[in-house]
Protein backbone atom coordinates (compact mmCIF):
# COMPACT_ATOMS: atom_id res chain seq x y z
CA UNK A 1 0.00 0.00 0.00
CA UNK A 2 1.27 3.49 -0.81
CA UNK A 3 2.30 5.90 1.82
CA UNK A 4 0.38 8.82 0.54
CA UNK A 5 -2.94 7.17 0.32
CA UNK A 6 -2.94 5.72 4.17
CA UNK A 7 -4.11 9.56 5.06
CA UNK A 8 -6.80 9.39 2.90
CA UNK A 9 -8.00 6.06 3.43
CA UNK A 10 -7.95 6.35 6.80
CA UNK A 11 -10.20 9.64 6.45
CA UNK A 12 -12.43 7.32 4.17
CA UNK A 13 -12.81 4.62 7.37
CA UNK A 14 -13.57 6.91 10.06
CA UNK A 15 -16.63 8.35 8.29
CA UNK A 16 -17.55 4.73 7.29
CA UNK A 17 -17.85 3.26 10.79
CA UNK A 18 -19.71 6.36 11.89
CA UNK A 19 -22.18 6.33 8.92
CA UNK A 20 -22.59 2.52 10.07
CA UNK A 21 -23.40 3.66 13.05
CA UNK A 22 -20.75 2.87 15.53
CA UNK A 23 -20.41 6.03 18.10
CA UNK A 24 -18.28 8.77 17.26
CA UNK A 25 -15.66 8.97 19.81
CA UNK A 26 -14.60 5.52 19.40
CA UNK A 27 -15.15 4.91 15.71
CA UNK A 28 -12.25 8.13 15.49
CA UNK A 29 -10.32 6.67 18.16
CA UNK A 30 -10.14 2.72 16.96
CA UNK A 31 -9.76 4.41 13.55
CA UNK A 32 -6.40 6.09 14.55
CA UNK A 33 -4.97 3.01 16.34
CA UNK A 34 -5.74 0.65 13.44
CA UNK A 35 -4.13 2.75 10.60
CA UNK A 36 -1.70 3.62 13.62
CA UNK A 37 -0.58 -0.30 13.33
CA UNK A 38 -1.14 -0.25 9.77
CA UNK A 39 1.33 2.57 9.46
CA UNK A 40 3.94 0.52 11.34
CA UNK A 41 3.38 -2.55 9.46
CA UNK A 42 3.85 -0.41 6.10
CA UNK A 43 7.01 1.59 7.37
CA UNK A 44 4.84 4.80 7.43
CA UNK A 45 4.59 5.36 10.60
CA UNK A 46 6.11 5.40 14.32
CA UNK A 47 4.75 3.90 17.46
CA UNK A 48 7.20 6.50 19.45
CA UNK A 49 4.50 9.28 18.15
CA UNK A 50 1.67 7.61 19.95
CA UNK A 51 3.88 9.51 23.37
CA UNK A 52 2.18 12.22 22.62
CA UNK A 53 -1.08 11.28 23.54
CA UNK A 54 -0.78 11.24 26.95
CA UNK A 55 0.52 14.92 27.14
CA UNK A 56 -2.35 15.72 24.65
CA UNK A 57 -4.95 13.97 26.58
CA UNK A 58 -3.62 16.13 29.90
CA UNK A 59 -3.78 19.17 27.85
CA UNK A 60 -7.61 18.50 27.17
CA UNK A 61 -8.29 17.86 30.93
CA UNK A 62 -6.42 21.01 32.15
CA UNK A 63 -7.84 23.52 29.29
CA UNK A 64 -9.28 26.16 31.69
CA UNK A 65 -11.53 27.48 28.40
CA UNK A 66 -13.33 23.95 28.21
CA UNK A 67 -14.36 24.27 31.79
CA UNK A 68 -16.55 26.41 30.78
CA UNK A 69 -19.10 23.86 28.81
CA UNK A 70 -20.46 22.04 32.08
CA UNK A 71 -21.30 25.85 33.34
CA UNK A 72 -23.13 27.05 30.47
CA UNK A 73 -24.86 23.65 30.26
CA UNK A 74 -25.67 23.62 34.28
CA UNK A 75 -26.99 27.28 33.87
CA UNK A 76 -29.19 26.26 31.05
CA UNK A 77 -30.42 23.04 32.49
CA UNK A 78 -31.26 24.40 36.12
CA UNK A 79 -33.62 27.18 33.99
CA UNK A 80 -35.35 24.63 32.18
CA UNK A 81 -35.98 22.83 35.80
CA UNK A 82 -36.45 26.07 37.29
CA UNK A 83 -39.63 26.59 34.85
CA UNK A 84 -38.36 30.19 33.90
CA UNK A 85 -39.33 29.36 29.82
CA UNK A 86 -42.36 28.33 30.86
CA UNK A 87 -42.89 31.54 32.57
CA UNK A 88 -41.32 33.27 29.84
CA UNK A 89 -43.68 31.70 27.42
CA UNK A 90 -46.72 32.10 29.23
CA UNK A 91 -46.37 36.09 30.14
CA UNK A 92 -45.02 37.10 26.47
CA UNK A 93 -47.42 34.98 24.56
CA UNK A 94 -50.30 37.19 26.25
CA UNK A 95 -48.62 39.84 25.38
CA UNK A 96 -48.00 39.37 21.73
CA UNK A 97 -51.12 36.95 21.04
CA UNK A 98 -53.85 39.54 20.48
CA UNK A 99 -52.03 40.24 16.95
CA UNK A 100 -51.82 38.29 13.89
CA UNK A 101 -49.18 35.71 14.27
CA UNK A 102 -48.53 36.54 18.05
CA UNK A 103 -47.79 33.56 19.50
CA UNK A 104 -45.45 32.63 17.03
CA UNK A 105 -43.39 35.93 17.16
CA UNK A 106 -43.80 35.49 21.04
CA UNK A 107 -41.95 31.95 20.71
CA UNK A 108 -39.15 33.88 18.34
CA UNK A 109 -38.81 36.63 20.64
CA UNK A 110 -38.28 34.19 23.87
CA UNK A 111 -36.28 31.69 21.93
CA UNK A 112 -33.84 34.48 21.64
CA UNK A 113 -34.08 35.32 25.38
CA UNK A 114 -33.59 31.57 26.48
CA UNK A 115 -30.69 31.00 23.98
CA UNK A 116 -28.82 34.41 26.28
CA UNK A 117 -30.22 32.82 29.22
CA UNK A 118 -28.98 29.45 28.95
CA UNK A 119 -27.68 28.35 25.23
CA UNK A 120 -29.03 25.03 25.40
CA UNK A 121 -31.24 24.04 22.31
CA UNK A 122 -32.60 20.91 23.97
CA UNK A 123 -34.12 22.61 27.04
CA UNK A 124 -35.31 25.59 25.02
CA UNK A 125 -37.38 23.16 22.00
CA UNK A 126 -38.73 21.19 24.79
CA UNK A 127 -39.57 24.03 27.15
CA UNK A 128 -41.45 25.88 24.15
CA UNK A 129 -42.65 22.35 22.20
CA UNK A 130 -44.65 21.53 25.88
CA UNK A 131 -45.98 25.28 26.62
CA UNK A 132 -46.70 26.87 23.60
CA UNK A 133 -47.51 24.06 20.65
CA UNK A 134 -50.79 23.10 22.40
CA UNK A 135 -51.88 26.84 22.65
CA UNK A 136 -50.83 27.28 19.31
CA UNK A 137 -52.64 24.58 17.91
CA UNK A 138 -55.65 25.51 19.87
CA UNK A 139 -55.94 28.66 18.73
CA UNK A 140 -55.46 27.55 14.37
CA UNK A 141 -52.29 27.58 13.59
CA UNK A 142 -50.97 25.73 10.85
CA UNK A 143 -48.87 22.54 12.37
CA UNK A 144 -46.08 23.17 10.04
CA UNK A 145 -45.76 27.24 11.09
CA UNK A 146 -46.10 26.11 14.78
CA UNK A 147 -43.71 23.20 14.65
CA UNK A 148 -41.42 24.90 12.78
CA UNK A 149 -41.13 28.30 14.80
CA UNK A 150 -40.46 26.01 17.75
CA UNK A 151 -37.67 24.18 16.30
CA UNK A 152 -35.87 26.96 14.94
CA UNK A 153 -36.03 29.14 18.06
CA UNK A 154 -34.80 26.63 19.90
CA UNK A 155 -31.93 26.71 18.06
CA UNK A 156 -31.33 30.26 18.66
CA UNK A 157 -29.64 28.66 21.74
CA UNK A 158 -26.32 27.73 19.08
CA UNK A 159 -25.34 31.00 17.89
CA UNK A 160 -26.56 33.69 20.60
CA UNK A 161 -23.93 33.73 22.97
CA UNK A 162 -23.36 32.54 25.81
CA UNK A 163 -23.35 28.80 23.65
CA UNK A 164 -21.85 25.78 24.32
CA UNK A 165 -21.05 25.39 21.15
CA UNK A 166 -19.18 28.84 20.27
CA UNK A 167 -17.05 27.76 23.57
CA UNK A 168 -15.65 25.04 21.89
CA UNK A 169 -15.69 26.44 18.19
CA UNK A 170 -13.22 29.17 20.13
CA UNK A 171 -11.10 25.93 21.69
CA UNK A 172 -10.68 24.41 18.00
CA UNK A 173 -9.68 27.34 16.75
CA UNK A 174 -7.30 28.68 19.16
CA UNK A 175 -8.97 32.02 19.66
CA UNK A 176 -10.70 34.01 22.58
CA UNK A 177 -14.06 32.70 23.61
CA UNK A 178 -14.78 36.33 24.39
CA UNK A 179 -14.18 37.72 20.93
CA UNK A 180 -16.28 34.65 19.23
CA UNK A 181 -19.56 35.65 21.68
CA UNK A 182 -19.29 38.99 20.65
CA UNK A 183 -18.65 38.52 16.82
CA UNK A 184 -21.81 36.13 16.94
CA UNK A 185 -24.42 38.71 19.01
CA UNK A 186 -25.10 40.76 15.95
CA UNK A 187 -25.36 37.65 13.38
CA UNK A 188 -27.37 35.73 15.74
CA UNK A 189 -29.49 38.56 16.51
CA UNK A 190 -30.21 39.14 13.32
CA UNK A 191 -31.08 35.53 12.19
CA UNK A 192 -34.12 35.80 15.45
CA UNK A 193 -35.01 39.08 13.62
CA UNK A 194 -35.27 37.10 9.81
CA UNK A 195 -37.49 34.63 11.54
CA UNK A 196 -39.87 37.40 12.74
CA UNK A 197 -39.76 38.92 9.50
CA UNK A 198 -40.83 35.42 7.88
CA UNK A 199 -43.60 35.45 10.84
CA UNK A 200 -45.43 38.39 10.22
CA UNK A 201 -44.89 37.77 6.15
CA UNK A 202 -47.17 34.09 6.96
CA UNK A 203 -49.69 36.21 9.02
CA UNK A 204 -49.92 38.55 5.76
CA UNK A 205 -50.39 36.76 3.32
CA UNK A 206 -51.96 33.44 5.13
CA UNK A 207 -54.03 34.56 7.90
CA UNK A 208 -55.44 31.74 8.51
CA UNK A 209 -51.99 30.26 9.55
CA UNK A 210 -51.44 32.50 11.77
CA UNK A 211 -54.41 34.15 13.50
CA UNK A 212 -54.40 36.38 16.71
CA UNK A 213 -55.18 34.98 20.56
CA UNK A 214 -59.06 33.49 20.70
CA UNK A 215 -60.42 35.46 24.08
CA UNK A 216 -61.42 32.20 25.20
CA UNK A 217 -57.75 31.21 25.34
CA UNK A 218 -56.82 34.43 26.84
CA UNK A 219 -59.69 34.47 29.54
CA UNK A 220 -58.26 32.88 31.83
CA UNK A 221 -55.09 35.58 32.48
CA UNK A 222 -55.83 38.60 34.43
CA UNK A 223 -54.70 41.29 32.21
CA UNK A 224 -54.83 43.96 34.60
CA UNK A 225 -51.55 42.37 35.98
CA UNK A 226 -50.03 41.73 33.17
CA UNK A 227 -47.43 44.60 32.81
CA UNK A 228 -46.44 43.55 36.58
CA UNK A 229 -45.88 40.29 35.51
CA UNK A 230 -44.14 41.32 32.10
CA UNK A 231 -41.37 43.06 34.66
CA UNK A 232 -41.39 40.22 37.49
CA UNK A 233 -41.05 37.11 34.73
CA UNK A 234 -38.63 39.55 32.47
CA UNK A 235 -36.24 40.99 35.16
CA UNK A 236 -34.57 37.74 36.55
CA UNK A 237 -33.49 36.55 33.04
CA UNK A 238 -32.48 39.76 31.99
CA UNK A 239 -30.45 40.60 34.82
CA UNK A 240 -28.48 37.31 34.42
CA UNK A 241 -28.51 37.94 30.87
CA UNK A 242 -26.50 41.55 31.91
CA UNK A 243 -24.58 40.12 34.50
CA UNK A 244 -22.77 36.66 32.18
CA UNK A 245 -22.72 38.56 28.59
CA UNK A 246 -21.31 42.23 30.10
CA UNK A 247 -18.93 40.73 32.30
CA UNK A 248 -17.50 38.63 29.33
CA UNK A 249 -17.50 41.87 27.13
CA UNK A 250 -16.52 44.72 29.33
CA UNK A 251 -13.44 42.32 30.12
CA UNK A 252 -14.11 41.97 33.81
CA UNK A 253 -14.52 37.93 33.57
CA UNK A 254 -13.08 35.46 31.57
CA UNK A 255 -16.12 33.21 30.01
CA UNK A 256 -15.04 30.35 32.34
CA UNK A 257 -15.73 32.19 35.62
CA UNK A 258 -18.97 34.15 33.35
CA UNK A 259 -20.36 30.42 33.11
CA UNK A 260 -19.44 29.90 36.82
CA UNK A 261 -21.43 33.25 37.91
CA UNK A 262 -24.20 31.64 35.40
CA UNK A 263 -24.70 28.64 37.15
CA UNK A 264 -24.52 30.31 40.80
CA UNK A 265 -26.85 32.86 39.49
CA UNK A 266 -29.36 30.18 38.20
CA UNK A 267 -29.66 28.08 41.13
CA UNK A 268 -30.18 31.52 42.88
CA UNK A 269 -33.17 31.87 40.19
CA UNK A 270 -34.54 29.03 41.06
CA UNK A 271 -34.27 29.61 44.96
CA UNK A 272 -35.91 32.64 44.84
CA UNK A 273 -38.79 31.14 42.51
CA UNK A 274 -39.25 28.50 45.43
CA UNK A 275 -38.62 26.02 42.88
CA UNK A 276 -34.75 24.77 43.83
CA UNK A 277 -35.37 20.54 45.11
CA UNK A 278 -32.70 18.29 45.93
CA UNK A 279 -34.57 16.61 42.36
CA UNK A 280 -34.08 19.83 40.51
CA UNK A 281 -30.61 20.40 41.83
CA UNK A 282 -29.86 15.97 41.02
CA UNK A 283 -31.37 15.53 37.17
CA UNK A 284 -29.33 19.05 36.71
CA UNK A 285 -26.16 17.36 37.50
CA UNK A 286 -26.43 14.56 35.96
CA UNK A 287 -27.73 15.86 32.67
CA UNK A 288 -24.65 18.14 32.72
CA UNK A 289 -22.14 15.42 33.64
CA UNK A 290 -23.19 13.29 30.82
CA UNK A 291 -23.67 15.77 28.29
CA UNK A 292 -19.88 17.13 29.48
CA UNK A 293 -18.71 13.39 29.42
CA UNK A 294 -19.95 13.39 25.96
CA UNK A 295 -17.73 16.49 24.75
CA UNK A 296 -14.69 14.93 26.41
CA UNK A 297 -14.99 11.59 24.70
CA UNK A 298 -15.62 13.53 21.62
CA UNK A 299 -12.34 15.68 22.25
CA UNK A 300 -9.64 12.71 23.08
CA UNK A 301 -11.08 10.25 19.91
CA UNK A 302 -10.58 13.23 17.61
CA UNK A 303 -7.10 13.95 19.37
CA UNK A 304 -6.01 10.53 18.67
CA UNK A 305 -7.42 10.49 15.27
CA UNK A 306 -5.86 13.93 14.34
CA UNK A 307 -2.03 12.77 16.18
CA UNK A 308 -2.14 9.73 13.93
CA UNK A 309 -3.90 11.41 11.09
CA UNK A 310 -0.93 14.14 10.82
CA UNK A 311 1.65 11.37 11.39
CA UNK A 312 0.70 9.75 7.67
CA UNK A 313 0.70 13.38 6.48
CA UNK A 314 -3.32 13.61 6.04
CA UNK A 315 -3.11 16.81 6.93
CA UNK A 316 -0.91 17.73 4.11
CA UNK A 317 -3.46 16.04 1.60
CA UNK A 318 -6.06 17.82 2.89
CA UNK A 319 -4.38 21.18 2.90
CA UNK A 320 -2.85 20.87 -0.87
CA UNK A 321 -6.69 19.84 -1.90
CA UNK A 322 -8.62 22.80 -0.11
CA UNK A 323 -5.86 25.74 -0.54
CA UNK A 324 -5.61 24.22 -4.44
CA UNK A 325 -9.78 24.50 -4.86
CA UNK A 326 -10.62 26.57 -8.17
CA UNK A 327 -11.95 30.38 -6.88
CA UNK A 328 -9.34 30.38 -3.77
CA UNK A 329 -10.31 31.60 -0.65
CA UNK A 330 -13.83 31.62 -2.14
CA UNK A 331 -13.67 28.27 -3.63
CA UNK A 332 -12.36 27.28 0.04
CA UNK A 333 -15.46 28.52 1.80
CA UNK A 334 -18.06 27.19 -0.63
CA UNK A 335 -16.66 23.42 -0.48
CA UNK A 336 -16.44 24.22 3.56
CA UNK A 337 -20.02 25.38 4.05
CA UNK A 338 -21.18 22.63 1.74
CA UNK A 339 -19.60 20.18 3.90
CA UNK A 340 -20.63 21.35 7.10
CA UNK A 341 -23.74 21.69 5.77
CA UNK A 342 -24.24 18.14 4.25
CA UNK A 343 -22.79 16.75 7.26
CA UNK A 344 -25.40 18.25 9.17
CA UNK A 345 -28.16 15.67 8.12
CA UNK A 346 -26.12 13.25 9.68
CA UNK A 347 -23.85 14.21 12.45
CA UNK A 348 -24.14 16.11 15.64
CA UNK A 349 -22.81 19.36 15.48
CA UNK A 350 -20.34 18.59 17.90
CA UNK A 351 -18.76 15.84 15.70
CA UNK A 352 -18.35 17.81 13.02
CA UNK A 353 -16.89 20.63 15.18
CA UNK A 354 -14.18 18.04 16.21
CA UNK A 355 -13.71 16.13 13.00
CA UNK A 356 -13.82 18.84 10.49
CA UNK A 357 -12.51 22.11 11.77
CA UNK A 358 -9.10 20.94 12.29
CA UNK A 359 -9.15 19.68 8.98
CA UNK A 360 -10.50 23.11 7.49
CA UNK A 361 -8.15 25.25 9.86
CA UNK A 362 -4.60 24.84 8.55
CA UNK A 363 -6.30 26.04 4.95
CA UNK A 364 -7.90 29.13 6.74
CA UNK A 365 -5.15 30.38 8.05
CA UNK A 366 -3.08 30.10 4.75
CA UNK A 367 -5.47 31.67 3.00
CA UNK A 368 -5.75 34.64 5.19
CA UNK A 369 -9.72 34.37 6.60
CA UNK A 370 -10.13 36.03 10.05
CA UNK A 371 -10.72 33.32 12.40
CA UNK A 372 -13.67 35.01 14.60
CA UNK A 373 -15.53 36.06 11.54
CA UNK A 374 -14.99 32.20 10.06
CA UNK A 375 -15.74 30.78 13.65
CA UNK A 376 -19.14 32.54 13.60
CA UNK A 377 -19.77 31.32 9.74
CA UNK A 378 -18.92 27.89 10.89
CA UNK A 379 -21.64 28.38 14.34
CA UNK A 380 -24.33 29.67 11.72
CA UNK A 381 -23.84 26.67 9.51
CA UNK A 382 -23.77 24.23 11.99
CA UNK A 383 -27.56 25.40 13.64
CA UNK A 384 -28.71 23.45 10.39
CA UNK A 385 -27.87 20.30 11.80
CA UNK A 386 -30.64 20.89 14.12
CA UNK A 387 -33.28 20.97 11.40
CA UNK A 388 -31.92 18.99 8.57
CA UNK A 389 -33.49 15.67 8.08
CA UNK A 390 -33.53 12.62 8.97
CA UNK A 391 -31.42 13.46 12.02
CA UNK A 392 -32.44 17.13 13.36
CA UNK A 393 -32.09 17.28 17.07
CA UNK A 394 -34.16 19.86 17.23
CA UNK A 395 -37.11 18.19 15.18
CA UNK A 396 -36.42 14.58 17.77
CA UNK A 397 -37.10 17.16 20.82
CA UNK A 398 -40.19 17.95 19.44
CA UNK A 399 -41.32 15.07 17.98
CA UNK A 400 -40.64 13.74 21.82
CA UNK A 401 -43.58 16.45 23.34
CA UNK A 402 -45.62 17.33 20.84
CA UNK A 403 -49.13 15.81 20.40
CA UNK A 404 -50.53 13.09 18.69
CA UNK A 405 -52.18 15.21 16.03
CA UNK A 406 -48.75 16.43 15.37
CA UNK A 407 -46.96 14.38 12.70
CA UNK A 408 -43.62 13.75 11.59
CA UNK A 409 -44.15 14.69 8.01
CA UNK A 410 -45.83 18.02 9.56
CA UNK A 411 -42.65 18.86 11.88
CA UNK A 412 -40.73 18.38 8.56
CA UNK A 413 -42.23 20.85 6.90
CA UNK A 414 -42.24 23.09 9.10
CA UNK A 415 -38.36 22.92 9.56
CA UNK A 416 -37.64 23.68 5.53
CA UNK A 417 -38.78 27.41 5.30
CA UNK A 418 -36.18 28.16 8.85
CA UNK A 419 -33.45 26.17 7.41
CA UNK A 420 -34.03 28.36 3.84
CA UNK A 421 -33.75 31.38 6.71
CA UNK A 422 -30.67 30.20 8.50
CA UNK A 423 -29.14 29.40 5.02
CA UNK A 424 -29.98 32.96 3.48
CA UNK A 425 -28.41 34.66 7.25
CA UNK A 426 -25.49 32.76 6.44
CA UNK A 427 -24.98 34.35 2.67
CA UNK A 428 -25.53 37.39 4.59
CA UNK A 429 -22.93 36.77 7.26
CA UNK A 430 -20.23 36.05 4.17
CA UNK A 431 -21.49 39.20 2.20
CA UNK A 432 -21.09 41.22 5.51
CA UNK A 433 -18.59 40.04 7.23
CA UNK A 434 -18.79 43.63 8.92
CA UNK A 435 -21.44 41.94 11.36
CA UNK A 436 -19.15 40.38 12.77
CA UNK A 437 -16.14 42.77 12.59
CA UNK A 438 -18.62 45.95 14.06
CA UNK A 439 -18.93 45.21 17.79
CA UNK A 440 -15.01 43.87 18.28
CA UNK A 441 -13.57 47.28 17.16
CA UNK A 442 -16.17 49.54 19.15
Amino acid sequence: MEGELLGPLMFAAAFALIFAGYPVAFSLGGTALIFAAIGVAQGYFEWSLLHAMPERIFGVMSNYVLLAVPFFIFMGTMLERSKLAEDLLETIGLLFGRMRGGLALAVVFVGALLAAATGVVGASVVAMGLISLPVMLRSGYSKALATGVIAASGTLGQIIPPSVVLVVLADQLGISVGDLFIGSLLPGLLLAGLYMLYVLLIALIKPEAAPALTPSTSATAKTTSLPRRVALVMLPPLVLILLVLGSIFAGVATPTEAGALGAVGAIVLARLSGRLTVSALRETSESTTRLTAMVLMLLLGSTAFALVFRGLYGDIWIEELLTGLPGGKAGFLLVANLSIFILGFFLDFFEIAFILLPLLLPAARLLGIDLVWFGVMIGMNLQTSFLTPPFGFALFYLRGVAPEEVRTADIYRGALPFIAIQLLGLLLLIAFPELVSTLLTE
